[in-house]
């Protein structure tokens, strides 16, 4: 059992999540906090043995070696022992460098070699085979595995080094510029970059969003996107650590759904890609025809909408949030539709995800991100670059002082990247990344995102995305969404006339000369998808330049071999 230390005096103008699990271990020592499904049944800890492994884990660490100020590693998905490993690290006074689970061998070791760290924590992954590479390569790191059997081979086991020590009688004094975190862009074009995230902008970017949401003590979250992207880092640890709110972990990927109805969170996060997923699984089993019919009749439209409701294990969720990748609003407004609001937020790794947010949600405003999120200044630059200010910002690039600069203007405004525009509500639109933009061989720029949203509406594809850089005319690659009795000559026409009403809407420069149905689903594994599910759009105008410098006359759609 912890003890209620006397607390440092804070440095920090909001207590820090070090802090904040020291209190909750004093004031509700045996109530539930993290909750991790194994075997189908939950693996629960309190607040008082969260802060007791932790601090465990520092003891074990400073005697490994570990000075203040080290660099600690952690690679995993999503688990108990990963909030526990991150409030660890600032209980000792280390720097957490969290690395994606999926990540390959080459961004591992990167990330690892940048940041200079000494030590690698691995735990539950899918596939261990790359991070088991790196680890095999550095004899001299500091390797430490969590107790999940996928984990990789290390020196050293968490549970043991748990076992064989004392609680850490340490308390450190952070302050608002002091850093807390390297996260690793993912890496849309090129190598990542470490983003350096301080105590102070992590600690209010969070309480701004608790007390924008209200986050609740009977909250319950859910736990699953990547922990190494700022998103689930700030919304879903920051908010259960800075709240006091349970947090549940999934099992596996195969019980996902199974895993989300166990808890039946109040708030819940997904991404585009996921909530597309789930509509067509509903479709799949519910056809469109049928749900509009059965929408229309008043009392059997509730019914509908709580089974639907139930059946992703979301009943009960007050707060539905979507954001990490541009969102169709046909998406969103089906799910309106259904009795299911999405609250689209925007952000990115250099302003800790909190921007803007469409909350309280508003239908009419689906289709923008939302406004400033309270704290935020929003504005639009000459070229319609959106830019950012406020205290939830990055402090730089770890040791890359040229990107960094470029990143502030002299007033402290953040250069975001994206382009968009903000209406007479102050929501904001964006229109996509000011390097996602392409000029074709005419000359003329074609911004894609726009496009592909509208496409996204008109038809039914598993992902898309156009290139045309350098090309005569856009090309659009399709991957389709896999129907039972899959008919290609039948997808193929309606392909044909969603492309003829897209065409009509568009300027002759940007108007689609070609369809590519591609073979192969794009994933993280085959290198087109980053870690949070982002489209590498340079990495397919690279693969199929030539085949938009070739295609064939008359002919609009094309099956890849």
């Amino acid at each position: 059992m912890i003890q209620p230390n006397e607390l440092s005096k804070p440095t920090c103008a909001l207590p820090p999540p070090n802090e904040m699990i020291l209190k909750w271990a004093a004031e509700r020592p045996n109530e539930v906090y993290l909750k991790q499904i194994i075997n189908r049944k939950f693996v629960e800890y309190t607040f008082s043995d969260v802060a007791e492994q932790a601090l465990k884990l520092v003891s074990a660490l400073n005697e490994l070696g570990v000075q203040p100020g080290d660099k600690v590693a952690l690679v995993s998905k999503n688990c108990a022992e990963w909030f526990i490993c991150d409030l660890a690290m600032m209980l000792g006074d280390f720097v957490s460098v969290p690395i994606f689970p999926t990540a390959g061998a080459d961004t591992i070791e990167y990330c690892l070699t940048h940041s200079e760290s000494k030590v690698l924590i691995g735990g539950k992954l899918d596939d261990a085979a790359a991070t088991q590479q790196v680890i095999d390569d550095k004899p001299d790191l500091i390797t430490i595995s969590l107790s999940y059997d996928t984990a990789p081979n290390c020196k050293y086991q968490f549970n043991q080094l748990i076992d064989a020590h004392e609680p850490s009688t340490h308390r450190p004094e952070h302050y608002d510029d002091k850093l807390m975190s390297l996260v690793y862009t993912s890496g849309t074009s090129g190598l990542p970059k470490g983003a350096m995230l301080t105590y102070g902008a992590f600690s209010w970017s969070v309480q701004k969003l608790i007390e924008h949401i209200g986050i609740q003590e009977n909250d319950r979250l859910f736990s699953y996107l990547p922990l190494a992207h700022i998103t689930e880092r700030v919304y879903i640890f920051g908010s259960s650590i800075m709240g006091g709110v349970q947090t549940a972990f999934p099992e596996s990927l195969d019980t996902f759904i199974e895993d989300v109805k166990m808890q039946r969170p109040t708030l819940f996060i997904s991404v585009p890609r996921l909530w597309t997923l789930f509509q067509q699984r509903i479709q799949d089993k519910l056809p469109q025809k049928k749900l509009n019919i059965l929408l229309k009749i008043p009392f059997v439209n509730s019914l509908i909408k709580k089974k639907l409701a139930d059946g992703l294990g979301l009943d009960q969720a007050r707060v539905l949030g979507c954001g990490s990748a541009p969102v169709s609003p046909a998406l969103l407004d089906w799910y309106h539709s259904v009795g299911l609001n999405i609250t689209e937020a925007w952000g990115m790794t250099e302003s800790f995800a909190y921007s803007t947010l469409n909350y309280p949600f508003r239908a009419d405003k689906i289709g923008s991100v939302g406004n400033a999120g309270p704290g935020i200044e929003l504005k639009i630059a000459d070229d319609e670059e959106i830019m950012v200010r406020g205290k939830g910002l990055f402090s730089g690039y770890y040791k890359n002082d040229i990107a960094t600069q470029e990143s502030f203007d002299s007033e402290g405004w953040l250069h975001t990247g994206d382009i968009g525009f903000i209406d007479n509500d102050g929501y904001l639109t964006i229109q996509g990344r000011k390097k996602d933009t392409f000029k074709t061989a005419k000359g003329k720029f074609v911004a894609p995102v726009p496009i592909e949203k509208k496409l996204f509406e008109y038809s039914r594809v598993e992902m898309m995305c156009l290139i045309g850089l350098g090309l005569p005319a856009p090309i659009l690659l399709v991957v389709p969404h896999d129907f039972p009795n899959f008919d290609r000559k039948r997808y193929a026409r309606t392909t044909e006339k969603v492309v003829a009403r897209m065409n009509a809407e568009l300027e002759s420069h940007e108007q689609i000369k070609g369809v590519l149905m591609i073979k192969e689903p794009w994933s993280i594994e085959n290198g087109i998808l980053t870690p949070t599910l982002k489209i590498k759009r340079h990495v397919l105008e690279q693969k199929y330049h030539d085949v938009g410098q070739s295609w064939p006359k008359g002919k609009l759609v094309i099956w890849e071999d």
